[in-house]
Order: structure tokens, then C-alpha cells, then sequence
């Protein structure tokens, strides 16, 4: 093995080395049951990370100027605790929060499609410890959504 391929699998992560080894590991969310493309597919991380970056704004912008006149304060005190509010109420009742709507998101349960508030709670505390949504399992679901059973799709 040349070192520039070596490094080039390092880099593309192993899901890639093991695909260019001949492995056959289907698409994201094949053992989930749901469809490769399209209406109801696993969300890629980048529309994601959209939707949390909007939600984070939004909160942001109204610990700013509704609650408080410093930035500093609103960002640490907070726009933590508004988005914590938005993702359990939002998610718990609709199963999207408005930037997970704006990127076409929507969070369900895989046992029954709708998310009981339950299931949101433990989640969204899950998430705000940040490890368990950095783990990821081979159709792309962060530890927070495994242990919460649930799956973020495309609407």
C-alpha cells in the first residue's frame, strides 16, 4: 500500500476504506427500513447542522432583544436555555423546529413515526451534552438519536 493511499483512507474515513475493500455496507438508513433518496431518507449532516446554526440564531436574536441589551449575556445565559425550550416544545409537538423546517428536517420515531415528548426531553438533554451527538452509527444516527430511538429525515 502506497503511503499517499494509506493517508487518502485516513482521511475519507473508514466507512470509504472499507467500501474500496470490496465491503458492502448499503446505504445510510437500509437497516432503518427507509428509502435511499428522497421524502422520508436519513438527513445528511450538513442540512442538519443548517438547521441547528438557524435555531441557534433565532434563539440568539431573541435573548438579545427581548430579554436582554447585552450580547455577551444573551449568548451564554440565554440563548442556551431558549433553545433547549424550542427544540423540547417544537420537536415534542410538531417534530420540527422551525430551522429543521426551513431544511426540509423532520425528527420521527421509528416505532410509530411520532416522537412522544418523552422521547424529545431525553434527546434534546442527550444533545446538549454534545458526545453523544458526535458519535455516529453506520446510517449516520448520533448516540442522542439511537438511545432516544428516534431518526432525523428529510420531509
Amino acid at each position: 500500500m502506497d503511503n499517499r493511499q494509506a493517508i487518502g483512507s485516513w482521511l475519507s474515513g473508514p466507512r470509504a476504506a472499507m467500501e474500496e475493500a470490496g465491503v458492502d455496507l448499503g446505504y445510510r438508513g437500509e437497516q432503518l427500513g427507509l428509502p435511499e433518496h428522497g421524502s422520508g431518507s436519513i438527513a445528511r449532516p450538513g442540512r442538519r447542522l443548517g438547521a441547528l446554526a438557524v435555531d441557534w440564531a433565532l434563539c440568539l436574536l431573541i435573548a438579545y432583544g427581548l430579554i436582554t441589551q447585552s450580547y455577551n449575556e444573551a449568548a451564554q445565559i440565554w440563548a442556551p436555555i431558549l433553545l433547549f425550550a424550542l427544540i423540547v416544545l417544537t420537536v415534542g409537538t410538531l417534530g420540527f423546529t422551525p430551522g429543521k423546517r426551513l431544511f426540509g428536517l423532520r425528527v420521527i420515531a421509528l416505532d410509530t413515526g411520532r416522537v412522544h415528548p418523552l422521547r424529545v426531553l431525553l434527546r434534546t438533554v442527550l444533545m446538549f451534552l454534545a458526545v453523544p451527538a458526535l458519535i455516529w452509527d453506520r446510517d449516520g444516527r448520533g448516540l442522542h438519536d439511537r438511545l432516544a430511538r428516534t431518526v432525523e429525515v428529510r420531509i
